[in-house]
């Protein structure tokens, strides 16, 4: 959409360059994607979005630069002089009682008007006119046209001028009158459009047609009569007006907008006129269009006079929407008051009426086809308001208490996708011998299993995760990575059946992975287990746990020093078991009930660190019964300020580590709030840190 600055400036008053205006519009959502001159007038070129058909006009962009300036609105004029003239048809031979408009189906047509002038006199446009249609990219081609045109970028209400000497064809006659007949076109009908294109239509596309019936047919059901024009879209070649035209019929309508487009689509042509239609036009504009553009042709085409005729309906409905002053605030979170919004809405063309404790009645207008809700009209206060001005808030968030496990189970499971495992569903009934040498618990047995293998409840879901990845294997997946959340049963020593949610992970084969030197492929392990358990831990705010190194190389998992859980790896004869052969396979089984206990519900956000993090890493050599956990610790609690992070970056053993020790490569990350960290500084904090490693746990740095 193009427009003008000095066209804007007959509808709003503006005190703005070009360039502040420009800012402005693409602030409030009117994205200016260019700014060009075209004789001395500055043009924008204005990307407009399809629920906005109310900004693809000159009048509608004022309205907007009203609401975000408050300038005021003028009243709409001819070169902003105002140009009104007593108007009659008494002259015109085809009087009210000698045209008919016919509408088929009022759902494709709903409001049709014509307005009829004699005594044209064709020529070019002047030349205000046609310099401000070249500018926005409209090819001038005669005043009537012209005006048509100017009429479509000045209100947005696409017009259409006939000669109507064409459509009637011989004199007037007395008792003759003049048919217009909306109608679906017929299978194969055909109509030479003003491009000079024939096309071919169909039933699903609308026509204007228009026929003469004579007294003597007067009584009859009105004709089909002659396509005149494709509605909404395009004329008839037939029918154009030239520079011979002394009578105009004025056309100005409201379409079925998917009508028009379905019509568009099937014929390959698009026109400004289809543009607007198929978005929705104002009806309320559609009077005031007609007249306006019959007022032109009167001052420009030395016209004599006019007759006004319609059928069908604007139909406008009032959408009245409640809106809270308070909910306002809430959402957009800044203090707003009744006054500033009524004030805003006002200026954007809406009726407000304020209600009791800071209730509004607001009235939407006919032109805004998306407000629809309350929180249509905040989008607007926002909009209005600067989007700009809104000062930025972290958020608060924080999980309802009624929900409080569900919303961790779906954040839970977010979680675990997120790193890459896939969810699985398995039966809760299982074989007794399943679950030997995986759960020592006792079983709930069912009274009558249909068969063998349901014919206790499980207390693991071990079993089930084995069958999925033995499944997979056998269909020649080299990677499983699988998760279940789900209940496991057992008995209590009073006999009777207690269950608890569980959180089951299993991790079989090698996932490929693209580094610099190509693909490789990491081979799952315990640590990939210990991994994942800690992101989880992490994104759950549990801070105070641990996975402690078991018998047999199992990994113990606690959170405040309770039991929650295990990682393992399977043993052979249960792999057997499952038929899986020359595989890994590592489980992981927590309690979700006991994890969910101790998340934390409400979340803090802080900003992005401005300055850049200074790493520096430190290998070093231990005793191989030390745990990595608890080096880390020992730095975080003796940590200086300025060490932002601490892991571990790189564990090894080889030729170079002596036997009975491990090597470790621990990652300190240094950063400060205020600046860039120099050398200096980092150098003693750096040194502090590995005396801790030495002293604590006669680390050898290396």
């Amino acid at each position: 959409m193009k427009v003008t600055y000095n066209w804007l400036k007959d509808f709003v008053e503006i005190t703005l360059s070009p360039q502040e205006l420009a800012d402005k519009l693409t602030m409030a959502g009117l994205e200016v994607t260019g700014l060009d001159n075209h004789g001395g007038d500055p043009v924008f070129e204005i990307e407009i979005t399809s629920n906005r058909p109310d900004w693809l006009s000159v009048a509608g962009i004022a309205r907007e630069i009203a609401a975000i300036t408050k300038s005021k609105l003028r009243a709409y004029s001819v070169e902003r002089i105002a140009y009104r003239k007593k108007l009659s048809a008494i002259r015109y031979p085809l009087s009210a009682k000698t045209i008919k408009i016919s509408i088929e189906d009022r759902k494709d047509c709903p409001l049709y008007t014509a307005n009829l002038i004699q005594g044209t006199k064709v020529k070019q446009a002047p030349d205000w006119m046609r310099q401000r249609l070249e500018s926005v990219g409209c090819r001038s081609i005669n005043n009537i046209v012209d005006i048509t045109n100017y009429i479509l970028f000045s209100l947005g209400e696409p017009l259409h001028a006939f000669d109507l000497d064409k459509i009637v064809r011989r004199s007037p006659v007395a008792g003759r009158q003049l048919d217009i007949i909306i109608r679906r076109a017929k299978k194969g009908e055909e109509l030479v459009t003003i491009d000079g294109e024939k096309r071919t239509l169909s039933e699903d596309i609308l026509v204007i047609a228009a026929d003469e019936i004579t007294g003597r047919q007067a009584d009859r059901r009105q004709g089909t009569g002659k396509p005149i024009a494709i509605a909404g879209i395009i004329g008839g070649k037939d029918t154009e007006v030239d520079e011979n035209t002394r009578n105009v019929l004025l056309e100005a309508a409201i379409f079925n907008p998917l009508l028009t487009r379905r019509a568009r689509q099937a014929l390959g042509v698009q026109t400004e006129s289809s543009y607007r239609f198929e978005r929705g036009v104002d009806p309320g504009m559609v009077q005031v269009a007609s007249e306006s553009a019959s007022e032109l042709i009167l001052e420009h085409a030395s016209a004599e006079c006019f007759a006004f005729f319609s059928s069908g309906t604007a139909a406008i409905k009032k959408r009245q929407i409640l809106l809270d002053a308070e909910s306002a605030q809430k959402n957009l979170g800044i203090t707003i008051g009744p006054t500033q919004i009524k004030s805003i809405l006002t200026r954007l063309g809406f009726t407000v009426q304020v209600k009791e404790k800071r209730k509004m009645q607001v009235v939407v207008p006919s032109f805004r086809i998306d407000v629809a809700q309350e929180v249509d009209l905040i989008e607007e206060l926002a909009r209005i308001r600067g989007y700009e001005n809104i000062p930025p808030t972290l958020p608060k968030t924080c999980l309802k208490a009624a929900d409080h496990k569900k919303d961790l189970l779906a954040f839970t499971k977010d979680i675990l996708v997120g790193l890459g495992l896939q969810e699985v569903i398995t039966y809760s009934l299982v074989d007794r011998e399943s679950l030997r040498g995986l759960c020592a618990d006792r079983a709930p047995e069912v009274l009558n299993p249909l068969s063998k293998d349901q014919e206790v409840l499980r207390t693991t879901l071990a079993p089930g995760l084995l069958t999925c990845v033995s499944r997979n294997l056998n269909q020649q997946e080299l990677y499983v990575a699988i998760f279940e959340t789900a209940k496991r049963f057992v008995l209590t020593d009073k006999n009777v059946p207690g269950e608890e949610l569980m959180l089951g992970i299993a991790l079989c084969g090698a996932r490929p992975r693209f580094v610099a030197d190509g693909l490789i492929k990491d081979k799952m392990s315990i640590l990939h287990l210990k991994g994942i358990t800690e992101v989880l831990f992490e994104r759950l705010g549990i801070s105070d746990h641990l996975l402690q190194i078991g018998p047999a190389g199992a990994v113990t998992v606690k959170i405040k020093g309770e039991d929650i859980g295990a990682i393992f790896e399977a043993k052979k004869d249960i792999l057997e078991r499952w038929d899986i052969k020359n595989k890994e396979v590592f489980i992981l089984e927590i309690s979700l009930e006991k994890v969910f206990a101790s998340a934390r519900t409400e979340k803090k956000f802080k900003p992005l660190p401005l300055y850049p993090a200074i790493t520096r890493d430190i290998s070093l050599v231990i005793k191989e019964d030390l745990l990595a956990g608890d080096i880390l610790t020992a730095v975080r609690l003796n940590a200086p300020s300025l060490l932002a992070e601490v892991k571990i970056a790189d564990f090894y053993k080889g030729r170079q580590i002596p036997p009975g020790y491990k090597g470790l490569t621990v990652s300190c990350a240094y950063r400060s709030a205020e600046r860039t960290l120099t050398e200096e500084e980092i150098a003693p904090l750096h040194a502090s840190i590995c005396g801790i490693l030495q002293d604590r746990f006669g680390a050898k740095i290396r």
